[in-house]
């Protein structure tokens, strides 16, 4: 006989705000909801212009591409200007991990801005456009200047330097090389690590209010320094202009970084919005 509802055995309503498994499988009749409380899903940024981070994404990774492998063959030939697709390959690998690293650390701004393609306004754009300018005159038009100051040096030099043989000034030449190479990778693990650590914290726009849900950061990195991202692009920008051999953009990145820094970081810290040591 069937069963009927009746006063003492009330029929079993469903309650219309929880997850319904209808399924065999105890799978949830909507796809779309998520029944794993393990698993929460990610918040991303309400409206992201995928088309366009696609697009930015795929133009650095062929020009990371191209520039590593023109940097390899101009080395292998002895041509000086394998400097300038390095020095391309390396703007490429940032500005991609600025992106990356946002995307998953900091969803919620992981938009196209976060690429810093254009955000740094036009003096940014300038500064690398006649970097890579003074690497070439360097290299090309005033190659056999340039060599002709170093034979006068050589002659004015100590006798101790004046006798030094080629294969001295060589090591030399490595020496700088080397220490162009450690500030890049220092400077760029540096800001990435800060990136990582400071999380939803992390801007690259200043926040003049805080928003909720914006913690202090002291802990990995910032326990060591007080703005390791900052530390991270200064020394990362002078590392390139030493691989570059540029001494000009060198003596103005060391000015206009510098400053740059100086007054962003006094104007955080008289706007009083993080009256802490620990910044970004």
């Amino acid at each position: 006989m069937a069963s009927t509802a009746t006063a003492f055995n009330p029929p079993v309503r469903r309650d219309p705000f929880s997850i319904s498994t209808h399924h065999a499988n105890g799978h949830t009749s909507d796809p779309g909801i998520n029944s794993s409380p393990s698993t929460p899903s990610t918040p991303y940024s309400p409206h992201p212009d995928f088309a366009g981070i696609s697009i930015r994404a795929f133009l650095l990774g062929l020009t990371l591409g191209s520039s590593i492998f023109l940097t390899m063959l101009l080395t292998f030939n002895g041509n000086p200007l394998w400097r300038l697709p390095f020095f391309l390959s390396t703007l490429s690998f940032f500005h991609f991990l600025e992106y990356q690293v946002t995307a998953v650390y900091n969803p919620l701004v992981a938009t196209i801005s976060a690429f810093l393609l254009s955000q740094n306004g036009r003096a940014y754009n300038i500064a690398h456009s006649l970097a890579f300018l003074e690497c070439f005159a360097r290299y090309t038009i005033l190659s056999a200047l340039t060599f002709d100051l170093e034979t006068m040096v050589k002659s004015y030099a100590p006798d101790q330097i004046r006798s030094m043989e080629t294969t001295s000034w060589l090591w030399l030449h490595n020496l700088w090389l080397a220490l162009g190479f450690s500030m890049l990778l220092i400077g760029q693990i540096t800001r990435t690590l800060a990136m990582a650590k400071a999380g939803s914290n992390f801007n690259h726009t200043v926040q003049m209010k805080k928003k909720q849900g914006h913690v202090l950061v002291t802990g990995g990195i910032y326990a060591w320094l007080r703005h390791p991202s900052y530390f991270g692009f200064f020394w990362w920008g002078l590392g390139t202009q030493i691989v570059l051999g540029n001494a000009v953009c060198l003596t103005g990145y060391i000015i206009v970084l510098w400053r740059f820094f100086r007054h962003r970081i006094r104007g955080i810290v008289r706007s009083k919005l993080l009256p802490v040591p620990y910044l970004p």
